[in-house]
């Protein structure tokens, strides 16, 4: 069981500085997290008028969700590659998708209500969406093309072994493409650390980048150091 760490006491600017993905929660209420984000979060739930018991069901739900993420590789290592492919499906790529499309909208106001005094977030943005596009493609590519190729690897039914190799050498340049996209979002964010100035949305998304910069990490490396290396 995990505890949810949080009370009506917190206030809400720790609580989605904690846990980032909590904003899209306060955002669905209404609550104003980051101008307005210096209250207890039942201060909160009183000025809106919200069900303290739904609010924070949601958010517990959504906490368990993203914390309960099987995170000791080893089991990986000892793991059959379908049961592999299931958790990298089921997880990486569902939670990628999500995370992608949330965060979309902050990425893009952030570069438009800052760019002019932070012009790196032009670059920010450029890069976000040219990730979003590129990690989509893949993921797509994986489920629907590679990963029935490497179930088939795993049975001996495959047709054509080196088509099926060629494919995963191509995964392996694309997660190497992505992986040069976060260096360079890393880079210009001066390691995701936002300036004194920037207001709650923009460290929200410096911080949301990080997270997602750890999922992609996480998922490649149970595809190439796990998964792949089975089959060369």
């Amino acid at each position: 069981m995990i505890t949810f760490p949080f009370s009506t006491n917190t206030l809400v600017k720790d609580i989605v500085n904690e846990f980032p993905k909590s904003s899209d929660i306060f955002k669905k209420f209404r609550i104003d997290f980051c101008c307005g984000g210096n209250i207890p979060l039942s201060q909160a739930i009183e000025q809106n008028g919200i069900k303290e018991e739904i609010l924070l069901g949601e958010l517990r739900a959504v906490y368990e969700k993203n914390r309960s993420a099987e995170t000791d590789l080893e089991v990986w290592t000892k793991s059959d590659s379908t049961t592999i492919i299931e958790h990298v499906t089921n997880h990486y790529h569902r939670t990628t998708e999500e995370e992608l499309t949330l965060l979309s909208p902050y990425v893009t106001k952030v570069s438009r209500v800052h760019g002019d005094s932070h012009p790196e977030l032009l670059r920010v943005y450029e890069l976000f969406y040219e990730l979003k596009r590129e990690l989509i493609e893949h993921m797509a590519k994986e489920e629907k093309v590679v990963f029935p190729l490497i179930n088939q690897l795993a049975d001996g039914t495959v047709e054509n072994r080196e088509e099926a190799i060629n494919f995963i050498v191509e995964l392996e340049k694309e997660h190497d493409h992505a992986g040069a996209i976060l260096r360079e979002l890393r880079e210009i964010t001066s390691d995701f650390t936002p300036p004194i100035d920037a207001c709650g949305t923009y460290r929200l998304v410096y911080k949301r980048l990080e997270d997602l910069e750890g999922l992609t990490f996480m998922h490649v490396h149970l595809e190439n150091n796990i998964l792949f290396p089975r089959y060369f």
